[in-house]
């Protein structure tokens, strides 16, 4: 993950939640690493839980090898060389906008597997709208007490269900921003999510 503001490391804390194991957060300081006192009270405590091979370096250094970038930085700060040393079928998430951190067509020409931007311009947006509606449509039907851990995961999975196996592609792995049955099918999961955990009044 490259950008560890308040969006990075909600993103690591949440794909953790998820059960992902080896997650390497980066700043503009470069690698997250525990004991790195260079770093922000909050990215020392991200570095207690991510990092754990205790990697050290760059952004470059990060990507080598690694599955998934997921980008919530700055625009062009992935080169193709960056791309061309992840693992195979890699996948990229370059979230900054207006640009990207690295142009969808030449992260493809690179070899990612898969591109998500920010941009509606180009395929697989990833776009907060997509969760909003639902999410509390979802909480105010069952009168939530809070948004819990559980009630976003649902959303996510919620969000997930709208593309079936016989849809999925690599230009269309979530469904478009304002695809309404993304809003019911949040809604309906969230909704159930706090039944479940004991939030909802009604």
């Amino acid at each position: 993950i490259n950008g560890a503001g308040a969006a990075g490391i909600a993103i690591a804390k949440f794909l953790m939640d998820f059960g992902v194991k080896d997650v390497i957060a980066c700043s503009s300081k470069g690698i997250i690493v525990e004991g790195d006192t260079r770093f922000t009270a909050p990215q020392q405590e991200l570095a207690k839980i991510t990092n754990r091979g205790m990697l050290r370096g760059t952004l470059a250094d990060a990507m080598q090898g690694a599955d998934v970038f997921i980008g919530v930085s700055v625009a062009n700060c992935v080169t193709k060389d960056m791309v061309r040393s992840m693992g195979s079928k890699p996948i990229l998430f370059t979230c900054a906008n207006p640009v990207p951190e690295i142009q969808p067509e030449d992260a493809k020409e690179a070899g990612a597997f898969i591109v998500g931007t920010g941009a509606s311009q180009y395929a697989n947006q990833i776009n907060n709208v997509l969760v909003f509606p639902g999410l509390f449509r979802g909480a105010l039907d069952v009168r939530a007490r809070t948004v819990n851990k559980e009630m976003m995961m649902a959303a996510s999975r919620g969000i997930a269900a709208c593309v079936s196996d016989q849809e999925l592609s690599v230009d269309y792995i979530l469904p478009y921003a304002y695809d309404k049955r993304a809003h019911e099918s949040v809604a309906k999961a969230v909704a159930e999510a706090a039944v479940r955990t004991g939030v909802a009044r009604v």
